[in-house]
Protein backbone atom coordinates (compact mmCIF):
# COMPACT_ATOMS: atom_id res chain seq x y z
CA UNK A 1 0.00 0.00 0.00
CA UNK A 2 1.38 3.38 -1.03
CA UNK A 3 1.05 6.34 1.29
CA UNK A 4 -0.88 9.05 -0.46
CA UNK A 5 -0.26 12.67 0.54
CA UNK A 6 -3.06 14.26 2.49
CA UNK A 7 -5.11 17.03 0.93
CA UNK A 8 -3.81 20.47 1.85
CA UNK A 9 -5.98 21.62 4.74
CA UNK A 10 -4.93 25.26 4.56
CA UNK A 11 -6.04 25.72 0.95
CA UNK A 12 -9.55 27.15 1.17
CA UNK A 13 -9.27 29.00 -2.13
CA UNK A 14 -8.11 27.74 -5.52
CA UNK A 15 -7.75 29.49 -8.85
CA UNK A 16 -9.10 28.91 -12.34
CA UNK A 17 -7.45 30.47 -15.38
CA UNK A 18 -10.00 31.47 -18.01
CA UNK A 19 -9.86 32.97 -21.48
CA UNK A 20 -11.84 36.16 -22.06
CA UNK A 21 -14.63 34.16 -23.72
CA UNK A 22 -14.74 31.70 -20.83
CA UNK A 23 -14.84 34.54 -18.30
CA UNK A 24 -17.70 36.11 -20.24
CA UNK A 25 -19.59 32.79 -20.13
CA UNK A 26 -19.08 32.55 -16.36
CA UNK A 27 -20.30 36.12 -15.85
CA UNK A 28 -23.31 35.86 -18.17
CA UNK A 29 -24.49 32.31 -17.45
CA UNK A 30 -23.45 32.26 -13.79
CA UNK A 31 -21.60 29.00 -14.41
CA UNK A 32 -18.73 27.55 -16.38
CA UNK A 33 -18.86 23.92 -17.45
CA UNK A 34 -15.21 23.73 -18.38
CA UNK A 35 -12.58 24.41 -20.99
CA UNK A 36 -11.96 21.73 -23.64
CA UNK A 37 -9.29 20.09 -21.45
CA UNK A 38 -11.68 20.10 -18.47
CA UNK A 39 -14.45 18.50 -20.50
CA UNK A 40 -12.06 15.87 -21.87
CA UNK A 41 -10.75 14.99 -18.39
CA UNK A 42 -14.16 15.06 -16.69
CA UNK A 43 -13.36 17.75 -14.13
CA UNK A 44 -12.43 21.43 -13.91
CA UNK A 45 -8.73 21.95 -13.32
CA UNK A 46 -7.90 24.35 -10.50
CA UNK A 47 -4.59 25.40 -8.97
CA UNK A 48 -3.51 26.56 -5.54
CA UNK A 49 -1.86 29.94 -5.18
CA UNK A 50 1.53 28.21 -5.09
CA UNK A 51 0.78 26.29 -8.31
CA UNK A 52 -0.82 29.10 -10.29
CA UNK A 53 2.19 30.69 -12.00
CA UNK A 54 3.54 27.32 -13.15
CA UNK A 55 0.08 26.39 -14.45
CA UNK A 56 -0.14 29.60 -16.48
CA UNK A 57 3.41 29.23 -17.80
CA UNK A 58 2.90 25.59 -18.79
CA UNK A 59 -0.66 25.56 -20.13
CA UNK A 60 -1.29 29.15 -21.27
CA UNK A 61 2.09 30.23 -22.66
CA UNK A 62 1.78 32.87 -25.34
CA UNK A 63 -1.92 33.49 -24.70
CA UNK A 64 -3.18 36.95 -23.87
CA UNK A 65 -6.45 38.27 -22.47
CA UNK A 66 -6.52 35.69 -19.69
CA UNK A 67 -8.40 36.03 -16.41
CA UNK A 68 -7.99 34.45 -12.97
CA UNK A 69 -10.93 33.51 -10.76
CA UNK A 70 -10.51 32.81 -7.04
CA UNK A 71 -12.84 29.98 -6.04
CA UNK A 72 -14.20 29.26 -2.55
CA UNK A 73 -13.49 25.54 -2.21
CA UNK A 74 -15.75 25.11 0.82
CA UNK A 75 -18.76 25.64 -1.47
CA UNK A 76 -18.17 22.34 -3.31
CA UNK A 77 -18.78 18.75 -2.28
CA UNK A 78 -17.33 17.24 -5.44
CA UNK A 79 -13.86 18.71 -5.05
CA UNK A 80 -11.05 16.15 -4.98
CA UNK A 81 -7.35 16.65 -4.38
CA UNK A 82 -5.56 14.46 -6.88
CA UNK A 83 -1.97 13.91 -7.89
CA UNK A 84 -0.84 15.56 -11.06
CA UNK A 85 2.21 17.48 -12.22
CA UNK A 86 5.29 16.30 -10.36
CA UNK A 87 3.24 14.39 -7.78
CA UNK A 88 1.65 17.58 -6.48
CA UNK A 89 -1.94 17.50 -5.30
CA UNK A 90 -4.24 19.68 -7.39
CA UNK A 91 -7.86 20.59 -6.68
CA UNK A 92 -10.20 19.07 -9.28
CA UNK A 93 -13.83 20.14 -9.41
CA UNK A 94 -16.30 17.49 -10.58
CA UNK A 95 -19.18 19.88 -11.25
CA UNK A 96 -19.63 23.25 -12.98
CA UNK A 97 -17.86 26.28 -11.58
CA UNK A 98 -20.53 28.65 -10.26
CA UNK A 99 -20.10 32.41 -10.29
CA UNK A 100 -21.60 32.60 -6.78
CA UNK A 101 -18.55 30.69 -5.47
CA UNK A 102 -16.03 33.02 -7.12
CA UNK A 103 -14.83 35.41 -4.44
CA UNK A 104 -12.63 37.55 -6.72
CA UNK A 105 -11.60 37.67 -10.34
CA UNK A 106 -9.83 39.87 -12.80
CA UNK A 107 -7.42 40.03 -15.70
CA UNK A 108 -4.27 37.98 -15.30
CA UNK A 109 -1.45 40.24 -14.16
CA UNK A 110 2.09 39.50 -13.09
CA UNK A 111 4.45 40.95 -10.51
CA UNK A 112 7.84 42.34 -11.54
CA UNK A 113 9.33 38.88 -10.87
CA UNK A 114 6.85 37.20 -13.24
CA UNK A 115 4.64 35.63 -10.59
CA UNK A 116 0.91 35.72 -11.30
CA UNK A 117 -0.91 38.17 -9.02
CA UNK A 118 -3.90 36.79 -7.18
CA UNK A 119 -7.20 38.58 -7.78
CA UNK A 120 -8.38 40.70 -4.88
CA UNK A 121 -12.01 40.91 -3.82
CA UNK A 122 -13.21 44.41 -3.91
Amino acid sequence: MTDRPAAPQDNLVAYKVLTADQMHTLEQAGRFDGAPVDLADGYIHLSTAAQLTETVDKHFAGQSDLHVAAVDLAAYRTLKWEESRGGQLFPHLYEPLLLETVIAYGPLQRDDDGKVRLPIAG
